[in-house]
């Protein structure tokens, strides 16, 4: 299998993935289901004084993630399936493309993706780093990989659980997901829907 045809199984795989992210940007923007935006730490903080994760990491975020990758799911497995393009998911090799495994798949990704983001904000309050923001030097740029490939970490772990990926393509596959992440935060940055580019 060469790396082009690797790149584009990653893509179809977890083409349902990028998508919620993008939507769910978009609805925790929104001021739908506002009663949800409450932080997930409930403004707590750790034994240090620190608020625990910040106010940026919100029930509603969480339930986005998840309820946005069992919709995507779903939606792109009937597409593929109708495409006769399953056997390009990594998700499909041993499993078949059927709505109750796209549930289960779209579930366990964004729980995957929005728990994985938390170790990153729980870090980043230790070291008194404002919600949304990086710090300035060599940490710097250790936060800016570190926060695209958490959540992306967290999505190859799932689909560990289906499809039994080598240690090099795991790290490829996260190499590949976090610069898409870095595009497409970028993109979000320039249409008004991130803060911050990084």
């Amino acid at each position: 299998m060469g790396v082009g045809e690797v790149i584009l199984r990653i893509y179809v795989t977890h083409f349902a993935a990028i998508l919620a992210g993008i939507i769910n940007s978009v609805f925790c923007k929104s001021k739908l289901l506002r009663a949800l935006q409450k932080p997930i730490d409930h403004k707590k903080n750790f034994v240090d004084g620190k608020r625990i994760f910040g106010d940026h990491k919100t029930w509603k975020g969480l339930l986005g993630y998840i309820v946005l990758n069992i919709i995507f799911s779903v939606i792109t497995g009937l597409i593929y399936k109708f495409a006769n393009i399953s056997h390009l998911s990594f998700a499909y090799q041993f499993h078949e493309n059927t709505i109750l495994f796209n549930i289960l798949l779209g579930f366990l990704t964004g729980l995957a993706w929005a728990l994985f983001e938390l170790p990153n904000s729980f870090i980043k309050r230790r070291l008194s780093i404002k919600p949304g923001k990086n710090p300035e030097g060599w940490k710097r740029i250790f936060f800016i990989v570190f926060d695209q490939a958490d959540s992306i970490f967290g999505i190859c772990l799932v689909l560990c659980l289906f499809y039994p990926m080598s240690i090099g393509l795991f790290f490829f596959y996260v190499f590949v997901g976090s610069a898409t992440h870095i595009i497409f935060n970028m993109l979000l940055y320039f249409v008004g829907l991130r803060k911050n580019m990084f």
